[in-house]
């Protein structure tokens, strides 16, 4: 018995005005890669927590490990990533330096995505 064939369009622009219109808005190759990148340090669990400590409050590496159980190496690994992704900024006051978020954009990409998964 062949296999089924899936359905195909039978038009290959059915609506060439709307093509038109989103390809003209459609941001380039590039900032598409560093969208998903962004999206990629979003993937994982340490981060994010890390990122609503640092929402609450600016946060040392020892304070932020003892938050979430974790070694301070581990934090400045994952900490390293977030400076390099431009999520958090830092200060240094004596030996001590001190992390934040980056700016609001941060924060206002973690609401929403609470606001999201909270709907």
């Amino acid at each position: 018995m062949a296999p089924k064939s899936s359905p195909q369009c039978d038009y290959i622009h059915a609506h060439e005005d709307i093509v038109e219109q989103v390809l003209r808005q459609m941001p380039q190759e590039a900032q598409l890669f560093d969208l998903s990148e962004l999206f990629k340090i979003f993937g994982d669990s340490t981060r994010i927590r890390i990122l609503y400590c640092l929402h609450e409050s600016e946060m040392c590496v020892c304070d932020i490990a003892c938050l979430l159980g974790m070694t301070q190496s581990a934090i400045s690994h994952q900490l390293s990533i977030l400076k390099k992704s431009k999520l958090v900024k830092y200060r240094r006051v004596g030996k001590t330096v001190f992390y934040a978020l980056a700016d609001h954009h941060v924060t206002t990409i973690l609401n929403q995505g609470m606001d999201h998964i909270s709907e």
